[in-house]
């Protein structure tokens, strides 16, 4: 064979080699992550008479509790609540950014109340890690 055919084979080789060596590797976590979550419960139950809060427990176990809106008012669904809420929780997200946090994962859950829809809950957590 021809000097000339060996080089382009001979680069192909390389870059599969360097493909299979460095293009599978996974990311490695962190070994001494700090986690914080910060749950959002919110409230359905008309008038104000539910209890809405956002509730952040930081990576030494230190809890603070912030009141939040409920979803109606006496007329029905407010969005103006709704409103506050998600700036709310949005300034926090935001400020643990900031910090150096990294939001990891979302989970969100429903509580639907009894067969009269008198009580119900929206509750949304966000894990954070540095």
């Amino acid at each position: 064979m021809n000097k000339k055919f060996y080089y382009p084979i001979l680069i192909a080789i390389m870059l599969m080699g360097i493909l299979t060596t460095y293009g599978f590797k996974q990311d490695e976590e962190p070994v001494n992550a700090r986690w914080l979550q910060i749950t959002a419960v919110e409230s359905v139950v008309p008038g104000g008479i539910g209890r809405s809060r956002m509730i952040s427990i930081d990576d030494k176990g230190m809890m603070e509790e912030t009141k939040m809106k409920n979803f109606f008012s006496m007329a029905g669904i407010n969005f103006g609540n709704i409103r506050e809420n998600d700036l709310s929780i949005t300034t926090k997200i935001q400020e643990l950014s900031s910090e150096g946090w990294e939001l990891y994962d979302v989970t969100s859950g429903v509580f639907s109340g009894n067969e009269n829809n008198s009580t119900g809950i929206f509750i949304t957590r966000y894990l954070f890690k540095k």
